[in-house]
């Protein structure tokens, strides 16, 4: 029998995945609302800026490929727990980048090590976890995420314009080097994982036996689709509010990512939701959510702005929590390998879709940013009902697996 909600392994190890989620997120999007500092910063464009997140996210795709199975062979806590505390000590040495070039290569690094707790977290808690406590369990590790990820806006915004970007990125590393003592102290051992010889040469075929479930494909889309039009409004927005007739400070631009709180709160809500009611119409009503805040986004008043960035968020977070937590239902064996492609998925929209994005803002605007994101909405109404289709909205382990 899995951990139970309301035991106390349940509370341990959702409070050590919650701070780790927290830190990752946190470092992983600090210089998201500073990219118009660094085009002022080092004289670049607002698209090649943009690379401070892409290159970050496509080296933590391309190394969850892997990292699951290191995982399988050195063990869960061991890889998470470094896999944070060299991420921490990479954000202090930002503020030493002499060059555009320089950070670049730092965010890569950083991409690389980062890749070692989302992916095994996923899979830790589809290991550990009852399969009715699930839902949940997955929503408060996000909720971590999603205040880590507002968290590492806000300060990196705050500290940016009271001293300068280099500060923040060093209040930031220090700080999630106690997140990282926090979770080696906290989270559970692993009392159903099964240690395996490492063996990369069958990590292939492995990844390829969940590249062919049209299960699991369908929710790699949804997980390509969501990050990828998050990243896009997230990229550009701050050149939005900054710009006229607007006119914020960057402080303000920073302190909208409150809203990230709403992330927290759909997460737990929406994957308890899917819980008791099925994923597909819960998912179905996260992508409405996400199309609702996208659209408001168009509005000149600031009010309907901030309103619509709310929503976006709320649809946002509540979906990936569903279709995250669904990888490990449909996925019956080599659930890491699962995990893992789904945020190689996940990431590569997010790198992918964050730059490209910047060629549509160049040429329509904010209009172009929103039409994207539509046009996203839309593939996923698709994957769902094919889905709904193959007979994947039931919540039973026994219809979701094969």
């Amino acid at each position: 029998m899995g951990i139970q909600q309301g035991t106390r392994e349940f509370k341990h190890s959702s409070l050590a995945l919650f701070a780790g989620g927290f830190s990752t997120f946190a470092l992983l999007y600090c210089l998201q609302p500073i990219i118009p500092e660094l085009t002022l910063d080092f004289n670049i464009t607002p698209t090649l800026a943009s690379l401070a997140m892409s290159v970050t996210t496509i080296a933590m795709a391309l190394t969850m490929l892997f990292v699951g199975a290191l995982s399988d062979a050195w063990g869960r806590k061991t890889i998470m727990t470094a896999s944070l505390a060299a991420a921490s000590v990479i954000t202090v040495a930002f503020s030493f980048s002499t060059s555009f070039n320089m950070l670049l290569l730092l965010r890569i690094v950083q991409g690389i090590v980062l890749a070692g707790l989302p992916a095994i977290a996923m899979t830790y808690l589809s290991e550990e976890m009852d399969k009715n406590s699930l839902g949940y369990a997955m929503g408060l590790y996000i909720s971590g995420n999603a205040i880590g990820g507002m968290a590492g806006r806000i300060i990196s915004g705050l500290l940016t314009d009271w001293f300068n970007w280099r500060v923040a990125t060093t209040v930031l590393g220090s700080l999630s080097i106690l997140a990282s003592i926090v979770f080696w102290l906290t989270i559970p051992a692993s009392r159903n994982f099964v240690k395996r010889k490492l063996e990369l040469s069958k990590l292939v075929p492995l990844l390829w036996t969940q590249l062919v479930n049209v299960r699991l494909l369908c929710l790699y889309g949804l997980g390509f689709l969501f990050m990828g039009g998050f990243v896009t409004l997230f990229n550009y927005i701050g050149f939005e509010l900054l710009g006229a007739p607007y006119n914020l400070s960057q402080s303000l631009v920073g302190s909208i990512f409150v809203v990230y709180i709403m992330g927290s709160i759909s997460s737990t809500w929406m994957g308890r939701m899917a819980d008791r009611y099925g994923r597909i119409p819960i998912m179905l009503a996260a992508l409405g959510i996400f199309l609702s805040g996208a659209l408001l986004t168009s509005c000149g008043s600031l009010v309907f702005k901030i309103l619509g960035i709310t929503l976006f968020v709320f649809g946002f977070f509540g979906g990936h929590s569903i279709a995250s937590s669904w990888v490990g239902l449909v996925s019956k064996e080599h659930k890491s390998q699962a995990n893992s492609l789904y945020l190689f998925f996940y990431y590569v929209g997010s790198s992918l879709s964050g730059t490209g994005g910047g060629l549509l803002y160049h040429e329509f605007g904010w209009s172009g940013i929103v039409g994207l994101i539509a046009v996203y909405v839309v593939i996923g109404v698709l994957l769902c009902a094919v889905l709904k289709r193959l007979g994947a909205g039931d919540n039973s382990i026994s219809t979701l697996s094969g």
